[in-house]
């Protein structure tokens, strides 16, 4: 193994962090709204359709 490895190791371990927490963020920040989104709109159509 050469001299550069453990430079490689850690390079890949923030990269892995940064593109985890990436990810977590991003679809935190889109789930949590599109399924408030969602869950509003359903509960609309819903009282819509059942509300006679």
């Amino acid at each position: 193994m050469p001299q550069m490895a453990p430079m490689m190791w850690m390079y890949l371990m923030v990269m892995f962090l940064f593109v985890f927490v990436v990810f977590f963020s991003f679809t935190y920040f889109v789930k949590v709204p599109l399924k408030v989104y969602v869950l509003k709109g359903t509960k609309s159509v819903l009282e819509k359709h059942w509300s006679w």
